[in-house]
């Protein structure tokens, strides 16, 4: 950790929730073509709807309510009525409304670090929609450079390192997705540190364990500072050498 520079941070379910809103959001689905399709059923025909169509419309709020849409047209053979249509676009723009609420010690640890390093969001999701839930986080002053991206792979971290002009043992990414925070950084040359959340979509799951030298894994976004300093945390809030 004595070589880092740079320190990316992962927005969704990282610094702010998300993920829960997404799951009222197919919930609601459900209920609204339960006449059709049994629940589970019509959430994995959603999921497969979306994840077919990441390649169109990428991540975010927008290609969801597009493959509700569709799901829709699919779950009812073509036959379905306008008020589904008008339900599906209904859930879109209710999670578009949603607030913003920045999970524990998300502030307090990134005043701590800011002036030490360099500090990048870097996340995937709608250009818009990700500006909005900046905006309205108030955390927008603490970082260096904003990074919304359409994916996050090995090569969209090498290109992310080298506009940020450090090497890649310089950059650390934190987040909540092993598939696309933790393990695209590694492969890249960077150091990472999975901070787990209680929600993870079907999509971000991997079956596998992470074993690497540049691998850390913390309870909460707080425990990077004793990481990054060499020091323990110790359970009442003090620090250990």
């Amino acid at each position: 950790m004595k070589d880092i520079r740079v320190i990316a941070f992962d927005a969704d379910d990282t610094l702010w929730v998300n993920e829960p809103y997404f799951r009222e959001a197919e919930e609601r689905f459900c209920e609204l073509v339960k006449d059709y399709m049994p629940q589970e059923e019509a959430n994995q025909e959603l999921f497969k709807t979306e994840i077919n169509n990441l390649p169109l419309y990428g991540y975010g709020v927008k290609g969801f309510t597009l493959s509700m849409i569709e799901a829709i047209m699919n779950i009812t053979d073509n036959k379905g009525s306008l008020h589904l249509v008008e339900g599906a676009l209904a859930i879109g723009r209710e999670i578009l409304g949603k607030p913003v609420v920045l999970l524990e010690n998300v502030e307090e640890t990134l005043k701590s670090l800011n002036g030490d390093y360099r500090l990048v969001m870097a996340t995937k999701g709608d250009l818009l929609d990700q500006e909005r839930k900046l905006l309205k986080s108030g955390l927008a002053k603490h970082f260096h450079h904003i990074e919304i991206m359409s994916n996050k792979n090995k090569e969209d971290f090498q290109k992310l390192i080298n506009h940020l002009d450090c090497a890649p043992h310089e950059f650390l990414m934190v987040g909540n997705s092993l598939k696309s925070d933790i393990l695209p950084v590694l492969h890249a040359g960077g150091t990472a540190v999975h901070v787990p959340y209680h929600i993870t979509w079907e999509h971000e799951k991997i079956d596998h364990l992470v074993e690497h030298d540049n691998f850390h894994h913390v309870d909460t976004i707080k425990d990077i500072l004793p990481l990054l300093k060499g020091q323990s945390y110790l359970k009442n809030g003090s620090y250990k050498g």
